[in-house]
């Protein structure tokens, strides 16, 4: 299996090795070793916990810089998603936005709203179909669909199977601009998604959208928005550049995807955690009774990503007061357009490879599930980090691995000295 790049990574000389990360990471990849914190790679899903809660910001997210951005050079084409609408104050109107972007250097906007009406009109025939699992599972998140693969293999036939609107944006974006200038060769187009996580950079670099791999830069939201504050202007009307209906917009908070189905048989779900819970219950064959699963990593969906600037519940405020004046779509597609969408789908993405394993095979799994169970068995059970691993659970199997020894639990070391001096800990 080729090796997972990441797009958050730990600045050692900032790391203080406290257990903030630690206790918040959803996937227990962090560990404390040597006075630091170490990012297990093949537990990492990037969503970008770590880097919210880090008080010394050690970690950091590794997008793509604005410099890198052959301006002048290609034909440059941003893909803006409908959470960058949501990050500036007094906006009433998208196109400032836009034409923003183009008085940046681009030479041409694609929303990504537009992909994610597509991906809607599909996703309401995607449900009506007979051979597919109940309930289906979004796969607009990377995050998301990372967890499910590495935690739940077994829910990986629920997800749709649609590449993300950030992907059909890119692949949308360089038909029309070869439509419109017929003199332009593949490689005079670059797109640029302007991303509100560090999630989509990863799913990015790591190719998951196959042959229709169009996304070429990955640039942060907030590194964006500090350019457009001051070039934004007002003062000449920009050209009616956006093509976004109230259905593209609502993507960009919880529960925009799920109810744009006109399905009332949905759950919409945000934060990470609260996810985790729901996927376990899912699991184990609750929630029989629904259709369609939204799941975002971010609180209160986008709009609440790493890369943004305003605060979520703002953020989602102002997309409800742009969406207020906009038509529920603005682009019709035809049934044949909708139904060929899966013809971009990478099965990639979606590869079981369960970070629960124990070993290489059954025997050596058991063998380190039985001393894993030994340890724990005379751990204290405080579950306080101490340790340098988030649980006694996820202590008890590095030491079963070899990655810890029993004596770095300071609490079993009180617990036994207390023990033989015939008093309490």
């Amino acid at each position: 299996m080729k090796e997972y790049k990441h797009s958050v990574s730990l600045d050692v000389s900032r790391c203080k090795g406290c257990i903030t990360c630690l206790k918040r990471c959803p996937t227990e990849a962090i560990r404390i070793r040597d006075g630091r914190a170490v990012i297990d790679s093949e537990r990492c899903i990037d969503c970008g916990q770590c880097i919210m809660v880090c008080p010394h910001k050690a970690k950091r997210a590794n997008n793509d810089k604005l410099s890198d951005i052959p301006f002048g050079k290609k034909y440059v084409i941003a893909l803006p998603p409908p959470s960058l609408y949501g990050q500036f104050a007094n906006l009433d109107d998208v196109d400032y936005l836009l034409q923003g972007l183009l008085d940046m250097g681009f030479n041409h906007v694609f929303e990504v709203a537009r992909a994610a009406e597509l991906v809607t009109e599909y996703t309401r025939l995607y449900l009506a179909r007979k051979d597919i699992q109940h309930p289906v599972i979004s796969s607009a998140c990377p995050v998301v669909t990372r967890l499910i693969s590495l935690r739940f293999p077994y829910l990986c036939d629920n997800i749709i199977p649609i590449l993300s609107p950030m992907d059909i944006a890119a692949n949308m974006a360089k038909d029309q601009a070869k439509e419109r200038h017929p003199d332009l060769r593949d490689e005079d187009i670059v797109t640029v998604f302007i991303s509100p996580c560090t999630a989509k950079t990863s799913y990015v670099k790591n190719g998951f959208a196959g042959e229709m791999q169009n996304v070429d830069y990955v640039v942060s939201m907030s590194d964006v928005y500090f350019e457009l504050i001051g070039i934004m202007k007002k003062e000449t009307p920009p050209l009616p550049v956006s093509r976004v209906g109230m259905i593209g917009m609502s993507w960009s908070v919880s529960g925009g995807e799920a109810t744009s189905l006109l399905n009332d048989r949905y759950l919409a779900v945000d934060g990470i955690e609260n996810i985790i819970k729901v996927l376990d219950e899912l699991e184990t064959g609750n929630y029989p009774f629904l259709d369609f699963i939204e799941l975002n990593a971010c609180s209160s969906g986008c709009v609440g990503g790493v890369l943004t600037v305003e605060n979520p519940y703002i953020a989602k405020v102002k997309i409800q007061n742009l969406k207020r004046y906009l038509p529920v779509m603005q682009s019709r597609y035809s049934k044949e357009v909708i139904e060929n969408l899966p013809e971009q789908f990478s099965t990639d993405m979606f590869v079981m490879n369960s970070v629960t394993k124990s070993g290489s095979d059954m025997l050596a799994a058991m063998s380190l599930m039985k001393k894993a169970q030994e340890v724990y068995a005379v751990l204290p059970e405080f579950d306080c980090g101490a340790c340098g691993s988030p649980t006694c659970m996820a202590f008890s199997q590095d030491v079963a691995k070899g990655n810890a020894v029993l004596t770095d639990c300071l609490m079993l070391g009180r617990k036994n000295k207390a023990k033989n001096e015939g008093g309490d800990i």
